[in-house]
């Protein structure tokens, strides 16, 4: 699952309404597929692939050329959650409208030795609204601009197979200004995960909006509406959980920041007839990049290991997993 707060301009650019984009990179941006969004984006804006690094490389966001190149192709796709921050930041140097390339990043990567058809690569997914509904929904809650997540705790309860069955995510936002009134999460399942069994209930501070479910990727993405909306300098805390437990055997729990957070309390429960041989904490300050930090993580009492991180992000933190 996802958090994401802040936005930055590049220096040399200025916010372009949408309506103002030419009219095949807006039906791109609608309908996919994510390479020829991305293409045609760079193509609007004359960028080389470059100039497009570099600037991305002021934002703080790290990508290889060659990755860039891939995307932009098709030949690959980039993984969610690991490439959020990139996706963002790609939306913001080619001035497109928040959450446009990110709703579309849904399409599974392409798997090394096999290039998907024309109809795998631009058929819709099935979703629980129609993918212009979703574009919709990101722009008019500013795809969490207006809230600074200050912290955040994450609940795992790993089952007896070593399947992530609930995930608890308890979250503390600041509104920057007034009128947010919502929360766009994004969950990502583990490999087997059938993302159309997945549900979500919520509990304090937030009712379910509307979902978008893409089963090629198990990704899913979320809406939260708070009851009202929030005053400026406001504090607003909001649980929910995540039911699956169809996914195969966990790897572990991580999290992307795409703003620095004040802490963020990551806990694994384990079944007492499926413990892990090792838990290990790790932050990634880009998204491709080797871990930063790592450290060993005790599964104590309770069959619960628990890690903590302060001033985390952007990057991710989240713990791995080991079985024997």
């Amino acid at each position: 699952m996802t958090g994401d707060s802040g936005h930055d301009q590049p220096a040399e650019q200025t916010a372009e309404h949408p309506g103002e984009l030419p009219a095949q990179l807006a039906e791109f941006l609608r309908q996919g597929p994510f390479h020829r969004a991305l293409r045609v984006a760079i193509a609007h804006r004359g960028l080389s692939l470059a100039q497009v690094r570099a600037h991305l490389g002021r934002l703080g966001v790290q990508v290889g050329q060659s990755t860039l190149s891939y995307w932009q192709r098709g030949l690959r796709h980039p993984e969610v959650p690991r490439a959020v921050p990139t996706v963002r930041a790609l939306e913001t140097v080619l001035n497109l409208p928040p959450n446009s390339l990110l709703v579309l990043v849904g399409t599974r990567r392409v798997v090394e030795r096999h290039r998907p058809s024309v109809a795998e690569a631009v058929t819709p997914v099935v979703s629980a609204v129609d993918p212009a509904q979703v574009s919709q929904m990101a722009q008019h809650s500013r795809y969490n601009l207006d809230l600074n997540v200050l912290a955040v705790h994450d609940a795992v309860l790993v089952g007896a197979r070593r399947e992530q069955r609930l995930v608890t995510t308890r979250v503390v936002v600041r509104a920057l200004r007034h009128g947010p009134d919502r929360y766009l999460a994004l969950h990502q399942g583990d490999q087997g995960c059938q993302i159309e069994r997945v549900t979500v209930r919520t509990a304090e501070g937030c009712r379910l909006g509307r979902l978008r479910r893409q089963p090629l990727s198990r990704g899913m993405l979320v809406e939260l509406l708070f009851d009202r909306r929030l005053s400026a300098g406001e504090t607003h805390v909001f649980c929910f959980t995540v039911v699956d437990g169809s996914g195969g055997q966990t790897l572990g729990h991580h999290r992307a920041f795409r703003a620095r957070c004040g802490s963020y309390l990551l806990q694994m429960g384990f079944h007492r007839e499926a413990m892990p041989v090792r838990c290990v904490r790790q932050v990634r300050r880009r998204p491709e990049a080797a871990p930063a930090e790592t450290a060993e993580v005790v599964c104590g009492v309770g069959a619960v290991a628990s890690t903590y991180f302060t001033d985390v992000g952007p990057g991710s933190a989240g713990m791995s997993v080991t079985w024997g």
